[in-house]
């Protein structure tokens, strides 16, 4: 399954019902925040895992606690929202608190759900992740080509099929994240797409904000 069919096919839309029922944010918003959230984690965890002790470790998160089942069993968000929060101060460190700012500013969510919605998210990322890791029986050595293989892979996808605004925000955002210009994910996904600008060439006012306004019909 690759990232673009996760996002828009059906744990995707789970996903962002459930959270949309907790949290009263439209679905709209939730799978926006999907579909930026979700290649910003792996783009930094493909950073991290440049490092052989977080290769390591994060090799053996995925195979204790994330077999990828949460994709066909989403009941299990709620319950594993605590586990989300660990994963993603783990995941972004001291730039947590950015990147929930830079989220809350450009999907229009607001900055108390921003990090309790992405901390629903953060277990179902890690489950793909760990499935794909089995189907591609990688370990600790390949999950850096491993995940820039699936950053790429999706951006390309994306860029074929930009008949809908949910693709022109991961076409956007992956161009972004697959950027070598400075080595830091938050700047290449958030600076470049959400800012509308720098690789994306867009100009003042462009960027995510014109995208999730058409997708969220001009609201």
């Amino acid at each position: 399954m690759s990232l673009i069919d996760l996002l828009t096919g059906n744990t995707g839309n789970q996903v962002a019902e459930q959270a949309e029922n907790k949290f009263g944010i439209s679905k709209n918003q939730i799978i926006a925040l999907l579909a930026v959230a979700t290649p910003l984690v792996i783009s930094y965890l493909r950073n991290k895992s440049q490092d052989n002790k977080e290769a390591e470790a994060l090799n053996n998160a995925l195979d204790k606690d994330h077999d990828g089942s949460i994709l066909n069993d989403t009941s299990q968000l709620e319950a594993r929202q605590n586990e989300g929060g660990s994963i993603l101060s783990h995941v972004f460190g001291s730039e947590k608190g950015n990147v929930e700012n830079q989220l809350s500013q450009n999907t229009g969510i607001s900055i108390d759900k921003i990090g309790p919605i992405l901390a629903m998210l953060a277990p179902v990322i890690m489950g793909y992740i760990g499935k794909e890791k089995q189907q591609n029986n990688v370990g600790a050595g390949g999950l850096g080509d491993l995940l820039g293989g699936i950053l790429g892979g999706a951006q390309n996808q994306a860029q074929q099929q930009q008949s809908n605004p949910l693709n022109d925000i991961l076409g956007s955002v992956l161009g972004g994240g697959q950027s070598q210009s400075s080595g830091n994910p938050l700047n290449d996904i958030l600076g470049s797409v959400l800012g509308g600008g720098g690789q994306q060439k867009q100009q003042q006012g462009g960027g995510l904000g014109d995208i999730l306004g058409g997708l969220f019909g001009g609201k």
